[in-house]
């Protein structure tokens, strides 16, 4: 029998699926991409665990305060991603069969101040980075072009699931 093959994870992420009761109701905030010659995307706020990051939730909280000026509370793993990644960020190859795995929690938006906005993204932008709320609904979540795939998938097909992740009687707290 031969072992299973194991790719080296080259890249780590933590990504929130932020929701946020607020008075329209249960919504997911994301950002809006837009980068020069290519259409809109929207992605979660998050991004890559630093050498300085003990942790990937620490990473995410990180990510938060940089990206949105934003706090979050009640953070859940739900759901990971891996996907081939084989070159690091400035293009030198990582490994030819690397992969990155991506952390996805949901978590509760507990403030958030755009003016608050720091880090590589807002201090040397590639395009535009618009942060934007959709209804926590199936049709609000296929309404636009989220990424991951495999993201969107899981959020349209999840919704109650999701919600349920930041039930009080979970227990995880």
């Amino acid at each position: 029998m031969t072992p299973p093959v194991t790719r080296p994870v080259v890249k780590r992420t933590a990504r929130a699926i932020l929701l946020d009761d607020g008075p329209r109701g249960r919504e997911l905030v994301l950002i809006k991409r837009t980068k020069p010659g290519r259409p809109p995307y929207w992605i979660t706020p998050g991004g890559c665990m630093e050498p300085t990051d003990p942790t990937v939730v620490d990473a995410l909280h990180r990510e938060l305060s940089e990206e949105l000026g934003g706090k979050a509370a009640d953070v859940v793993p739900a759901f990971v991603d891996t996907v081939p990644y084989s070159h690091h960020d400035d293009g030198t190859l990582a490994h030819p069969h690397g992969v990155k795995v991506q952390h996805f929690f949901v978590c509760r938006l507990e403030s958030m101040d755009a003016s608050l906005r720091h880090g590589p993204e807002m201090d040397e932008p590639n395009g535009e980075y618009e942060i934007v709320r959709l209804p926590f609904t199936r049709e609000g979540v296929t309404s636009v072009n989220v990424v991951p795939p495999a993201l969107r998938a899981y959020l349209a097909a999840n919704i109650e699931g999701i919600g349920a992740l930041l039930a009080d009687d979970l227990g995880c707290a």
